[in-house]
């Protein structure tokens, strides 16, 4: 039922965004436009020099996507056929992809029902079980970091590497630590819902390690050192120079646009509670010192019933993710079933992403709480 006090509040409002910096952002265009230099160059190896310290890397590496991250990252640690790597199966599907498109198998691990993220005792399990694994790729799901230093130790133990699939949670802290910065190496999107967006398509790996970067560098690059010449067979993964000056502005107002999300995720928790509304509003975990909201996901009796309702009073959600990977057509040949990961199961059909943005007013905030307090009561 449309009241008086109905709105629309977008899932993501990005043209105000723009509006905000959109002097500087033709500024950085024009830039590169004079400059007539589109593929990687002084733009990206600046963006690279600035994120590396942001991330609480050594080293940072652009590439065309999130996706190639993940998939150089693999290539780089040697990861192929009759290899297993280890990851969850509530996850944006590049993460279990790029496994298998270097030929290697995932093995799934439960996730937590707090967090949305990798349960630890899960995993240890799965490593006992499965000696061909050579990798961990954990997820920073959200905005918020898994409980990273078990996976570490337990991973270290086995002598094999914890990859960060940091897609979701550039500026996000593990005891004080950023996302990217903890494990071998780290993986980001700059796709344009992200906090860090762009405006078009890219993709980070980070690294302490020079010779792993520079091995990344290289694969990005069809796997040449110098021109024509080729130690490894890699791929075509360049970050576009265009891609790299408007990331370099957006990067100025980061801090302040997560900050403004974290915000609107306690004007949320307040307001759902005051409505009454049966639905569980995510909290960090201790360990999460700093979450940046990529999606404030709460999980919802009733949810695609919620969904339909909010949509019908002008408010934007979305359903991440759906069906988890182990059940996915795809992935019939592992053999998994339901039940195999029943907490994964279980909030692919409970979560439903409000609006977090930071262009929200505390009046949109109210009226979605209100919205999701009526469908409750039956208003």
């Amino acid at each position: 039922m449309v009241t008086s006090r109905h709105r629309q509040v977008p899932l993501l409002d990005l043209p105000a965004q723009y509006q905000h910096i959109r002097e500087e952002i033709l500024a950085a265009i024009g830039r590169v436009l004079d400059s007539q230099k589109f593929i990687l160059g002084e733009e990206v190896e600046k963006l690279e020099a600035e994120l590396a310290p942001y991330c609480g890397s050594g080293r940072a590496v652009g590439c065309a996507s999130g996706s190639d991250a993940l998939l150089l990252t693999l290539m780089s640690l040697g990861i192929g056929p009759g290899d297993e790597v280890l990851t969850v199966p509530y996850t944006f599907f590049a993460t279990a992809g790029s496994i298998s498109q270097v030929g290697a198998v995932p093995i799934f691990a439960d996730i937590e029902e707090g967090t949305f993220n990798l349960d630890v005792q899960r995993a240890a399990e799965a490593l006992e079980a499965h000696p061909k694994i050579r990798a961990v790729i954990v997820v920073h799901l959200f905005g918020g970091c898994a409980d990273t230093d078990p996976i570490l130790q337990t991973a270290a133990e086995r002598g094999i590497p914890v990859i960060e699939d940091a897609a979701q949670s550039i500026g996000a802290e593990y005891k004080g630590r950023r996302a990217g910065g903890m494990g071998r190496i780290g993986c980001f999107s700059f796709y344009p819902t992200k906090n860090l967006g762009g405006y078009g398509d890219g993709g980070l790996v980070t690294t302490n390690d020079v010779e792993l970067a520079a091995k990344v560098a290289a694969l990005r690059s069809h796997g040449s050192t110098t021109k024509y010449i080729h130690p490894w067979i890699g791929v075509n993964s360049h970050m576009d120079a265009i891609q790299a000056a408007v990331l370099r502005v957006k990067l100025r107002y980061l801090d302040n646009w997560s900050d403004g999300r974290a915000r609107n995720a306690a004007l949320y928790r307040a307001g759902l509670a005051r409505v009454g509304a049966p639905v569980i509003a995510p909290e960090p975990a201790e360990y999460q010192t700093r979450h940046i909201y990529n999606q404030f996901v709460i999980r919802a009796p009733r949810r695609d019933e919620l969904q339909s309702y909010l949509k019908q009073q002008g408010v934007g959600t979305e359903v991440y993710y759906p069906l988890p990977l182990h059940l996915q057509p795809c992935y019939g040949f592992l053999g998994r079933t339901i039940g195999d990961f029943p907490v994964s199961e279980r909030l692919a059909g409970e979560a439903l992403a409000l609006p977090i943005h930071s262009e929200l007013a505390p009046e949109d905030i109210e009226y979605v709480c209100e919205v999701i307090g009526r469908f409750y009561r039956g208003v």
